[in-house]
Protein backbone atom coordinates (compact mmCIF):
# COMPACT_ATOMS: atom_id res chain seq x y z
CA UNK A 1 0.00 0.00 0.00
CA UNK A 2 1.20 3.51 -0.82
CA UNK A 3 1.24 6.62 1.24
CA UNK A 4 -0.67 8.66 -0.68
CA UNK A 5 1.23 12.07 -0.93
CA UNK A 6 4.86 11.31 -0.52
CA UNK A 7 6.99 12.86 -2.46
CA UNK A 8 9.73 11.44 -3.98
CA UNK A 9 12.84 12.33 -5.87
CA UNK A 10 14.53 10.31 -8.68
CA UNK A 11 17.91 11.25 -9.69
CA UNK A 12 18.65 9.28 -12.92
CA UNK A 13 20.10 10.17 -16.04
CA UNK A 14 18.98 7.76 -18.27
CA UNK A 15 16.00 9.20 -19.95
CA UNK A 16 14.06 5.89 -20.58
CA UNK A 17 15.03 4.85 -16.52
CA UNK A 18 14.14 7.81 -15.51
CA UNK A 19 10.75 7.89 -17.40
CA UNK A 20 9.79 4.25 -16.42
CA UNK A 21 10.17 4.50 -12.68
CA UNK A 22 8.65 8.00 -12.55
CA UNK A 23 5.38 6.84 -14.68
CA UNK A 24 5.44 3.83 -12.15
CA UNK A 25 5.51 5.89 -9.42
CA UNK A 26 2.68 8.50 -10.36
CA UNK A 27 0.45 5.22 -11.31
CA UNK A 28 1.25 4.59 -7.60
CA UNK A 29 -0.51 8.03 -6.62
CA UNK A 30 3.49 9.57 -5.31
CA UNK A 31 3.95 12.98 -6.00
CA UNK A 32 7.65 12.30 -7.89
CA UNK A 33 10.60 14.98 -8.70
CA UNK A 34 13.24 14.22 -11.14
CA UNK A 35 17.04 15.32 -11.86
CA UNK A 36 19.41 14.32 -14.10
CA UNK A 37 22.28 14.97 -12.99
CA UNK A 38 24.35 14.88 -9.61
CA UNK A 39 24.28 18.38 -9.27
CA UNK A 40 20.87 19.42 -9.74
CA UNK A 41 20.19 15.93 -7.87
CA UNK A 42 21.92 17.17 -4.44
CA UNK A 43 20.42 20.83 -4.93
CA UNK A 44 17.18 19.37 -5.02
CA UNK A 45 17.69 16.84 -2.01
CA UNK A 46 19.17 20.00 0.09
CA UNK A 47 15.71 21.87 -1.03
CA UNK A 48 13.83 19.50 1.37
CA UNK A 49 10.29 18.27 1.09
CA UNK A 50 10.74 14.70 -0.17
CA UNK A 51 10.03 11.44 1.48
CA UNK A 52 12.32 9.60 -0.31
CA UNK A 53 15.33 10.01 -2.57
CA UNK A 54 15.98 7.37 -5.27
CA UNK A 55 19.31 7.73 -6.28
CA UNK A 56 21.26 6.21 -9.47
CA UNK A 57 24.95 5.86 -8.60
CA UNK A 58 27.06 6.32 -12.19
CA UNK A 59 25.68 10.32 -12.85
CA UNK A 60 27.44 12.79 -14.48
CA UNK A 61 28.65 15.93 -12.34
CA UNK A 62 28.23 14.19 -8.80
CA UNK A 63 27.99 10.63 -8.47
CA UNK A 64 25.66 8.89 -6.30
CA UNK A 65 28.50 7.94 -3.68
CA UNK A 66 28.98 11.92 -3.54
CA UNK A 67 25.56 13.07 -3.47
CA UNK A 68 24.61 10.75 -0.65
CA UNK A 69 27.77 11.89 1.77
CA UNK A 70 27.10 15.69 0.59
CA UNK A 71 23.56 14.72 2.02
CA UNK A 72 24.37 13.09 5.18
CA UNK A 73 27.03 15.40 5.67
CA UNK A 74 24.24 17.97 6.12
CA UNK A 75 22.48 15.74 8.73
CA UNK A 76 20.16 15.05 6.04
CA UNK A 77 17.91 11.83 7.08
CA UNK A 78 15.67 11.43 4.09
CA UNK A 79 15.78 7.67 3.29
CA UNK A 80 17.30 7.10 0.13
CA UNK A 81 17.03 4.42 -1.91
CA UNK A 82 20.45 3.45 -4.55
CA UNK A 83 19.97 2.67 -8.21
CA UNK A 84 22.88 0.69 -9.69
CA UNK A 85 24.31 -1.98 -12.14
CA UNK A 86 27.18 -2.76 -10.06
CA UNK A 87 25.98 -5.93 -8.40
CA UNK A 88 29.58 -6.58 -6.28
CA UNK A 89 28.82 -6.74 -2.90
CA UNK A 90 31.74 -3.75 -2.35
CA UNK A 91 29.63 -1.39 -3.97
CA UNK A 92 26.51 -2.23 -1.83
CA UNK A 93 28.63 -2.00 1.27
CA UNK A 94 29.64 1.39 0.15
CA UNK A 95 26.20 2.80 -0.67
CA UNK A 96 24.42 1.42 3.07
CA UNK A 97 28.15 2.63 4.75
CA UNK A 98 27.44 6.26 3.10
CA UNK A 99 24.30 6.33 4.61
CA UNK A 100 21.90 4.10 1.81
CA UNK A 101 18.65 2.88 3.70
CA UNK A 102 18.35 0.25 0.32
CA UNK A 103 20.05 -0.95 -2.69
CA UNK A 104 18.34 -2.21 -6.23
CA UNK A 105 20.44 -3.14 -8.40
CA UNK A 106 19.51 -2.96 -12.51
CA UNK A 107 17.46 -4.39 -14.26
CA UNK A 108 15.02 -4.45 -11.87
CA UNK A 109 11.13 -5.40 -12.19
CA UNK A 110 8.91 -2.82 -11.46
CA UNK A 111 7.16 -4.80 -8.86
CA UNK A 112 10.14 -4.97 -6.64
CA UNK A 113 10.79 -1.22 -6.83
CA UNK A 114 7.59 -0.28 -5.92
CA UNK A 115 8.33 -3.26 -2.82
CA UNK A 116 11.06 -1.23 -2.05
CA UNK A 117 9.75 1.98 -2.22
CA UNK A 118 7.02 0.87 0.22
CA UNK A 119 9.32 -0.25 2.98
CA UNK A 120 11.66 2.74 2.86
CA UNK A 121 8.71 4.67 3.65
CA UNK A 122 7.45 2.92 6.23
CA UNK A 123 10.89 3.50 7.90
CA UNK A 124 10.88 6.88 7.18
CA UNK A 125 7.42 7.75 8.71
CA UNK A 126 8.17 8.84 12.08
CA UNK A 127 10.52 11.69 10.31
CA UNK A 128 7.28 12.18 8.40
CA UNK A 129 4.86 12.54 11.00
CA UNK A 130 7.50 15.46 12.73
CA UNK A 131 5.77 18.82 13.60
CA UNK A 132 7.56 21.76 13.78
CA UNK A 133 7.55 24.97 16.17
CA UNK A 134 8.63 28.71 15.44
CA UNK A 135 7.36 31.76 17.44
CA UNK A 136 4.26 30.82 18.35
CA UNK A 137 3.51 28.41 14.96
CA UNK A 138 2.87 24.69 15.20
CA UNK A 139 3.34 22.98 12.17
CA UNK A 140 2.06 19.20 11.56
CA UNK A 141 3.63 17.69 8.20
CA UNK A 142 1.10 14.59 8.72
CA UNK A 143 -1.93 16.91 8.81
CA UNK A 144 -0.48 19.92 7.15
CA UNK A 145 -1.94 21.77 9.76
CA UNK A 146 -0.42 25.05 10.78
CA UNK A 147 -1.83 26.78 14.09
CA UNK A 148 -0.47 30.44 15.72
CA UNK A 149 -1.37 31.00 18.94
CA UNK A 150 -3.31 27.94 19.19
CA UNK A 151 -5.89 28.93 16.22
CA UNK A 152 -6.03 26.75 12.85
CA UNK A 153 -4.65 29.52 10.18
CA UNK A 154 -5.46 28.45 6.55
CA UNK A 155 -2.98 27.99 3.62
CA UNK A 156 -2.73 27.24 0.55
CA UNK A 157 -0.93 23.87 -0.47
CA UNK A 158 1.88 25.76 -2.49
CA UNK A 159 1.78 28.26 0.75
CA UNK A 160 2.18 24.81 2.87
CA UNK A 161 4.73 23.53 0.96
CA UNK A 162 6.85 26.57 0.76
CA UNK A 163 7.07 26.69 4.14
CA UNK A 164 7.81 23.00 4.27
CA UNK A 165 10.99 23.56 2.86
CA UNK A 166 11.53 26.40 4.64
CA UNK A 167 11.21 24.14 7.45
CA UNK A 168 13.43 21.11 6.43
CA UNK A 169 16.14 23.52 5.52
CA UNK A 170 16.40 23.98 9.43
CA UNK A 171 17.59 27.16 8.98
CA UNK A 172 19.97 26.80 6.01
CA UNK A 173 19.77 29.76 4.01
CA UNK A 174 17.61 28.47 0.64
CA UNK A 175 18.01 30.58 -2.96
CA UNK A 176 15.00 31.05 -4.57
CA UNK A 177 15.97 28.57 -7.29
CA UNK A 178 16.16 25.69 -4.69
CA UNK A 179 12.76 26.44 -2.80
CA UNK A 180 10.83 26.37 -6.55
CA UNK A 181 12.71 22.94 -7.57
CA UNK A 182 11.54 21.74 -3.83
CA UNK A 183 7.75 22.73 -4.73
CA UNK A 184 7.27 22.56 -8.74
CA UNK A 185 8.25 20.30 -11.24
CA UNK A 186 11.23 21.87 -13.88
CA UNK A 187 8.44 22.51 -16.60
CA UNK A 188 6.36 25.00 -14.31
CA UNK A 189 6.19 28.62 -15.42
CA UNK A 190 7.17 29.76 -11.60
CA UNK A 191 9.57 32.76 -11.12
CA UNK A 192 11.99 33.50 -8.78
CA UNK A 193 9.09 36.43 -8.49
CA UNK A 194 6.75 33.86 -6.95
CA UNK A 195 8.57 32.95 -4.35
CA UNK A 196 8.79 36.51 -3.26
CA UNK A 197 5.31 36.34 -3.33
CA UNK A 198 4.82 33.42 -1.61
CA UNK A 199 7.07 34.35 1.21
CA UNK A 200 5.11 37.61 1.77
CA UNK A 201 1.70 35.98 1.81
CA UNK A 202 3.15 33.53 4.45
CA UNK A 203 4.49 36.37 6.45
CA UNK A 204 1.25 37.98 6.40
CA UNK A 205 -0.26 34.80 7.73
CA UNK A 206 2.38 34.05 10.28
CA UNK A 207 4.58 36.91 11.62
CA UNK A 208 3.10 39.17 14.06
CA UNK A 209 4.95 42.09 11.96
CA UNK A 210 4.99 41.30 8.23
CA UNK A 211 6.82 44.42 7.57
CA UNK A 212 9.42 43.52 10.34
CA UNK A 213 9.35 39.50 10.16
CA UNK A 214 11.68 37.56 12.79
CA UNK A 215 11.12 34.10 11.44
CA UNK A 216 10.64 34.19 7.64
CA UNK A 217 13.82 35.98 7.06
CA UNK A 218 15.46 37.44 3.80
CA UNK A 219 19.20 37.03 3.05
CA UNK A 220 19.80 39.64 0.83
CA UNK A 221 21.39 38.08 -2.09
CA UNK A 222 20.90 34.60 -1.60
CA UNK A 223 17.36 33.84 -0.73
CA UNK A 224 15.37 33.11 2.23
CA UNK A 225 15.69 31.47 5.43
CA UNK A 226 13.47 30.43 8.60
CA UNK A 227 14.73 31.46 11.70
CA UNK A 228 13.32 29.35 14.76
Amino acid sequence: MSRAGARILVVEDDPSILLGVRMSLEREGYEVGTAADGEAGLRSALAGGWDLIVLDIMLPKLNGYELLCSLRSEHDATPVLMLSARTAEVDKIMGLDLGADDYVTKPFSVGELMARVRAALRRGEPQARECWRFGEVEVDQATREVRRGGAVVELTPTEFNVLAALLRARGRVLSREQIMEAVWEPAHDATPRTIDNFVAQLRAKLERDPAAPRHLLTVRGAGYRLAP
